[in-house]
């Protein structure tokens, strides 16, 4: 049983930093393309981010991969396989449900390390890259890493969810986390600017946040943001 669970955290610490790299170096390469030149002296500062990330891929995996033993094994968790274990339209209010909760404790611990003395012991690494690039979405701290690890573990546990919407949170997580560091956006103006965008997170509103760190602290919405009176809007630098 020990060698069980073992391989399949090490599986799942593997699958984590794979997802990482594929998704930081494709949009890497994008940025490369679209906006040639923006990484170019940013080297030493990619392979730390590189570095801490893939730290951050074994604190996210080894839980991840307990737990994902446990379910294959014992059938912990509420995850699910069968299309008609729950109604077709759970499947979108399960999405959102779990997009919703992890914005909630994003905000909330984001804000929390942003008081001096946390900030100094766990998020300053993720603050260190200046500017953000592609590679930065998982430069963390450990301390830092382990607040965001736990997260999806215990939603798994509290809410029902199929197994292919769990695989798109994670997908979400990963490009979301990625495009809103790369230094640029990627989506249309029309989109950042409209109603919709208005409570969407995005590079151009998460570059307020590196730019001025008081502020803009969500993930996916501005629900939080804007509740609190932390929303500054979005940044000037580049924004389409």
């Amino acid at each position: 049983m020990v060698q069980a669970i073992i391989l399949s955290a090490i599986a799942m610490t593997a699958i984590v930093a794979l997802r990482y790299l594929a998704a930081s170096g494709l949009f890497a390469m994008a940025t490369a393309r679209v906006r040639p030149g923006l990484y170019d002296s940013l080297a030493p500062q990619i392979r730390r981010e590189i570095r801490w990330s893939l730290i951050s891929a074994a604190i996210f995996g080894v839980p991840a991969g307990v737990i994902a033993w446990g379910w294959r094994e014992h059938g912990w968790t509420l995850v699910y396989t069968e299309w008609n274990a729950w109604p077709l339209w759970y499947l979108p209010v399960s999405l959102f449900i779990f997009l919703f909760l992890h914005d909630t404790w994003f905000y909330w611990t984001h804000r929390w390390m942003h008081r001096p003395r946390i900030f100094r012991a766990l998020h300053a690494v993720h603050h260190a890259s200046r500017p953000p690039t592609a590679w930065a979405a998982m430069s963390f701290h450990p301390g830092e890493a382990l607040t965001g690890a736990v997260v999806i573990p215990v939603l798994v546990f509290l809410v029902p969810v199929h197994v292919a919407v769990l695989g798109l949170v994670l997908a979400i997580m990963t490009v979301m986390g990625v495009t809103n560091h790369m230094g640029w956006e990627m989506f249309p103006r029309r989109l950042v600017h409209s109603r919709l965008g208005g409570w969407l997170i995005t590079a151009t509103h998460h570059q307020r946040h590196h730019e001025r760190y008081t502020c803009n602290y969500g993930l996916y919405f501005r629900f939080w943001d804007r509740l609190c009176k932390t929303d500054r809007g979005l940044s000037d630098s580049f924004a389409r």
